[in-house]
Order: structure tokens, then sequence, then C-alpha cells
């Protein structure tokens, strides 16, 4: 059974939950799906008991940091164990263009040079362009440019063993040029940043993000089955589950899925 693992469901300034970022299992080996914004990776890693040596493709969206800097302490351990002889293979990791260069940027500004070294030889820094196909773990992933209004991003679509489609569109609204990678599919992981309900307060539409509403009106429109509804505020993060939920049932009829930290999703 693949597990859709949730590491993190917060957007870059919450203090009560991680920054969103997530890992997809089939078993012994993980895909990790950016690393939130520092060591807090380490820590969440740790209680979903998601092993270095079982991380062996990753993929980062963008550089903003609370996508961005966790992926420095992932290469730092990963590249520790592989110093010691306790890693097996190689890390790629997957990212657009520029991204390679704001990796190697942040990482030779912050690493030992014996651990930089190992970028391009054992940690492969692998760019990717719209529409291009790649095998992770034994999937077909299928990355693709957001067109986001503010800094260059990209999400991916991918068919899990049991044939359906999970798709990831990053930390923005929908754009209506990626249709032919997010129609149909059986599940939608998208950003919400608040309710509809409490716009006003978040101003969500200011940082280029949507609403639980937008969400949940999107997977309707797009014949979306399963819905994922993640980097979100924190200020009432104990009712957070059951309040999203009401709100989306209103708008969407398929399942809605408000994840906390660490929860597991049978795929």
């Amino acid at each position: 059974m693949e597990k859709l693992i949730v590491l993190g469901t917060g957007h870059a300034f919450v203090t009560k939950c991680y920054n969103t970022c997530f890992a997809i299992t089939k078993g012994k080996e993980y895909i990790l799906v950016d690393a939130g914004g520092g060591n807090g990776i380490l820590g969440v890693l740790e209680k979903a008991q998601i092993p270095f040596a079982g991380i062996h493709n990753a993929f980062v969206t963008h550089r903003h940091t609370d996508h961005l800097l966790g992926m420095v302490w992932v290469i730092r351990s990963i590249a520790s164990l592989m110093l010691t002889e306790r890693y097996d293979g190689n890390l790629n990791i997957y990212c657009h263009r520029e991204l390679v260069d704001n990796i190697l940027s942040v990482t030779d500004a912050t690493l030992d040079k014996v651990i930089t070294d190992l970028i391009g030889r054992r940690i492969i820094l692998v760019p990717v362009a719209d529409g291009q196909k790649e095998i992770l773990a034994g999937y077909e992933f299928t990355f693709f440019d957001i067109h986001s209004k503010k800094e260059k991003q990209f999400g991916f679509t991918t068919k899990l063993n049991n044939g359906k489609t999970l798709t990831f569109l990053g930390d923005e609204p929908y754009n209506s040029l990626c249709e032919e990678y997010v129609e149909n599919s059986d599940w939608l992981l998208s950003e919400a940043f608040c309710l509809y309900s409490e716009r006003e307060i978040f101003k969500p539409y200011e940082k280029n993000h949507s609403t639980v509403k937008e969400a949940c009106e999107l997977a309707t429109r797009l014949n979306v089955d399963n819905l994922v509804l993640w980097h979100t505020e924190d200020k009432n993060i104990e009712h957070r589950k059951q309040l999203y939920s009401d709100e989306g049932e209103m708008y969407y009829k398929g399942n809605i899925f408000v994840p906390n930290d660490l929860e597991v999703i049978e795929l």
C-alpha cells in the first residue's frame, strides 16, 4: 500500500506546526518533497520513522525558505552517512534549473567542503523542465511549471502502482495552463491558506494563495476524487481539521483530507 506521510502542514510563518512537506512511500524507499524551513526536518523525519538511508530521491518546488532550507539539513545528514559508508547509492534532488544554482549557493555558504564535494558525485542535482518525465523510486513523475506569479515553481503528477493519479500543485493557486496535468486526478494536493470566511483576517490573495473554498471549487471543476488541503495558517490549529472540512464540504463532494503533521494517508 502506497502512503502519503505528512511531515508538515503550515505556511512559512507557522509556529504550531512545521512547514508543508511530505514523503511518498511504498515500503522502505521514500520520495521526499520539500523539507521545510530548517532543522525541524530532522525531528519530523525521526518522528515519522523515515531513515535518511531510505531517501534516495527528493524534489524541491522553489527557493522560498520554508521549502528549501530544510533540504540543506537533509543534504548534510545524508552526506555524513555517505562519508562514513552508511548510505548506499546516490541522493537525487530534482528541481527546476534556476533552483540548482540556489541550492549550490546555499550549501556552499553553509556546509563544509567535505560535504559539498559530494555534490555532483553522489548528491546529484537534476534540473527539470516543464513536462519533463523522470523515474523516482520506480514511479514516473511528470514535472510541470505551475506558472507562479511570485517565484518560479514546479509541481508534479505521477501514477501510483494502484493506477491512481496523484498531483501536487505546489503552494500557489491553480493556473489553467496546468490543466492537462491536473484534470481528473484521483488525488490532488493543494494549498489552502485559510478559510474563505476568514479571508479578511489572513489576506490570502495578497500573498497569491487561495482559500478552502477556491481549492474545493477547483477540485469539483477538475473532477478530482480526493483532495488534500495544507500549507495553511495555524491560529486555530486544534480545530482546523473540522473547520476546513466543514467549509470544504459546501463546495466539494469528494473526499477531503485536512491532515495534521505526521498523519499518514493511505493512497
